[in-house]
C-alpha cells in the first residue's frame, strides 16, 4: 500500500453552503490563494450553474489560480455541464464534476427515476461533459446507501464513458468506519476497469465519523479525498482537511508508504482566513487548529511536556502553523510551569520570591479563568518591590449607591491583630482610604490616582497605582485585582506602608 492522496478541497462549494457562510467573489479569490499555497490538489471553486456571482466566481478563482486543479460541480444535466465548464474553461488543469444520486431513497423520492434511467443519465452526462474536457470526475450521490451491484454497475459505467475519477460519497454521513472500508474494497475488487481511473471519498460528519471513514477508505485503496478546511460544510460538516492530512502524517506507521503534498505549516494561517472571511469561529478545542490544542493548563501535564514534549503532545505545533506550545497558567497549574514563564519574562527570582508570587498567582487563579502575562508581571514586580509590610488588607466592606453617601469598613491586619474602621467619604474609594488612614495613622494627601485594565475581558485584572505625600515624603502604591475596589484599597495600604517605614527608618 503506497501512494500519495490527492486532497481535494471543497472549502469554496461544500463549505460555503453552510448556513451563513456565504463567500463573496474576492473572498472566494483570497481563500483560493491560499488554499494553493497549502497545496492542496483540487480546489472545487463553486456551482456555477446556482448563480451568476457563482459563475463569475468559479471563473476568475480559474483565471487567477495556478497551480491546483480548478473544479466546478454539476448535475448530470447538459445546462449545469455548460455553465460548469464555461466558468473552468480558463484555468490551466478544469475539472467538472458531475454528481448524481444512486440510492434507492434519493431516486424514489427526489429523482423519481428507475435504476435503468439513472443509469443512462450518468452515461449520458459523463460522455457530453467528456467532449469539452478532458478530465471529468463523477459523484455517486448517497453511495453509501446505494445496492452494492448497482453502485458497482454505475462505476463501471461511467468510467468507460471516460470518467477519470469516481467519486464515492458519504452524503449523509451514514456509514461506520468498517463499513466504508469495505465499500471501497468492494469497489476495487468488483468494478473490472476501476484501474484506468482514481478512486475518490467524499464524507460527511452526520455522526462524528467524516474523518474517520476518510481515512477508512484510504486504508482501502481510495487516492483522493475531499474535505474542507475546518470541517465546514452542510449540516454537521465535512471531513476537516487538516485532521485527515495530520491523521496520515502523524500515523505514518499506520499510513505506510501514504502521502499528501500539504505544506502543513500553512494549515493554522489557512483556517484562521477561511474563519475570518466565513464567520464560522473555530471552536476552541478543535483537533489541529483549535486555539486550545497545542495548550496545557493541568499541572502534571505541564510538568511532562516541560520534561519532554512527547509526553503529552503526539505532533509539534510548528508542523501546523502555531508558534509553540502554550502553557495556560490558570487554578491547576503547578509551579513548575508558573516558575518557566517568569523565567521567558525575563525575571530571576529566588526560590522565595518565585513561593510568594506563586501564592499570589494561586489566589488570583481563583478569580480568573485564565492569568496572562500582564498579569504575572504586576504580581511580580509587586513582589520584588515589596518592603517590609506592616498592615495587609484583611476585609472591606463598601455601601454606596446614588441615594446613599459611601460608607467603608476597612480591616487591616497588623502584627496577628485585626483592627477596623469605618469612614463615610465623596464615593467608595474615598471612604476606603479614609479609613485606612484612621488605622494606620499615615494620612496623607492623594496626589495622583490611576487606573488601568492589565488584562482584556470582563474578568481583566485590574492595577491601580497611587501616589500619595505625607510631611515631606513622596510615596507611590500598586496594587491588582479583579475587583477595582480592591485594587485600590491595596494600592493605598502599599504606600501607607511604605510612609510607615520611611517614618520608622529616618
Amino acid at each position: 500500500m503506497d501512494g500519495k492522496i490527492i486532497i481535494f478541497d471543497t472549502t469554496l462549494r461544500d463549505g460555503e453552503q453552510s448556513p451563513g457562510a456565504s463567500l463573496n467573489m474576492m473572498e472566494k479569490l483570497e481563500i483560493a490563494r491560499q488554499l494553493a499555497v497549502l497545496g492542496v490538489d483540487v480546489i472545487e471553486a463553486g456551482f456555477p450553474i446556482t448563480s451568476p456571482g457563482d459563475f463569475e466566481a468559479v471563473k476568475a478563482v480559474a483565471k487567477a489560480v495556478k497551480g491546483p486543479v480548478i473544479c466546478g460541480l454539476s448535475r448530470a444535466v447538459e445546462k449545469d455541464i455548460d455553465a460548469a465548464y464555461g466558468a473552468l474553461k480558463y484555468a490551466v488543469r478544469p475539472r467538472v464534476h458531475i454528481v448524481l444520486a444512486t440510492s434507492k431513497i434519493h431516486m424514489k423520492y427526489k429523482l423519481k427515476k428507475a435504476e435503468d434511467e439513472i443509469l443512462k443519465l450518468a452515461v449520458s452526462s459523463v460522455k457530453y461533459a467528456k467532449a469539452k474536457c478532458s478530465d471529468i470526475e463523477f459523484s455517486l450521490e448517497d453511495a453509501s446507501r446505494t445496492e452494492r451491484g448497482f453502485l458497482y454497475e454505475v462505476v463501471e459505467s461511467v468510467i468507460d464513458a471516460g470518467a477519470t475519477t469516481v467519486n464515492i460519497a458519504d452524503t449523509v454521513g451514514y456509514i461506520l468506519p468498517f463499513e466504508f472500508a469495505d465499500v471501497i474494497k468492494g469497489v476495487k475488487d468488483n468494478v473490472p476497469n476501476i484501474a484506468k481511473c482514481v478512486i475518490s471519498v467524499h464524507c460527511h460528519n452526520d455522526l462524528g465519523l467524516g474523518v474517520s471513514n476518510s481515512l477508512a477508505a484510504v486504508l482501502s485503496g481510495a487516492r483522493q479525498v475531499e474535505c474542507t478546511i475546518n470541517g465546514l460544510g452542510e449540516r454537521a460538516g465535512n471531513a476537516s482537511l487538516e485532521e485527515i492530512v495530520m491523521g496520515i502524517k502523524t500515523r505514518s506507521d499506520a499510513f505506510k508508504g501514504i502521502t499528501t503534498g500539504i505544506n502543513t505549516k500553512e494549515l493554522y494561517k489557512t483556517s484562521r482566513l477561511v474563519s475570518k472571511l466565513t464567520g464560522m469561529v473555530v471552536q476552541p478545542n478543535k483537533a489541529i487548529i483549535g486555539s486550545n490544542a497545542f495548550s496545557h493548563e493541568s499541572g502534571i501535564h505541564q510538568d511532562g511536556v516541560l520534561k519532554e514534549r512527547t509526553t503529552y503532545e503526539i505532533m509539534r505545533p510548528q508542523d501546523v502553523g502555531f508558534e509553540e506550545t502554550r502553557l495556560v497558567l490558570g487554578k491547576h497549574s503547578g509551579r513548575h510551569a508558573f516558575a518557566e514563564r517568569l523565567r521567558k519574562l525575563g525575571f530571576g527570582l529566588t526560590k522565595e520570591q518565585i513561593e510568594k508570587a506563586f501564592e499570589r498567582f494561586k489566589k488570583l487563579a481563583d478569580k480568573k479563568k485564565e492569568i496572562f502575562d500582564e498579569d504575572l508581571e504586576t504580581i511580580v514586580l509587586e513582589e520584588i518591590a515589596r518592603i517590609p509590610e506592616k498592615f495587609h488588607l484583611a476585609h472591606f466592606y463598601i455601601a454606596s449607591g446614588d441615594q446613599v453617601k459611601p460608607t467603608a469598613s476597612i480591616k487591616l491586619k497588623y502584627n496577628n491583630k485585626i483592627l477596623e474602621a469605618t469612614s463615610s467619604g465623596d464615593g467608595p474609594v474615598d471612604a476606603c482610604y479614609k479609613a485606612v488612614d484612621k488605622i494606620t495613622g499615615a494620612a496623607g494627601k492623594l496626589l495622583d490616582y490611576q487606573i488601568r485594565s492589565v488584562t482584556s475581558g470582563k474578568d481583566a485584572l485590574g492595577e491601580v497605582s497611587v501616589k500619595i505625600s505625607s510631611k515631606g515624603n513622596i510615596v507611590s502604591g500598586r496594587g491588582a485585582s479583579t475587583d477595582i475596589i480592591e485594587a485600590s484599597i491595596k494600592a493605598y495600604v502599599n504606600a501607607a506602608n511604605k510612609l510607615v517605614y520611611k517614618c520608622h527608618n529616618s
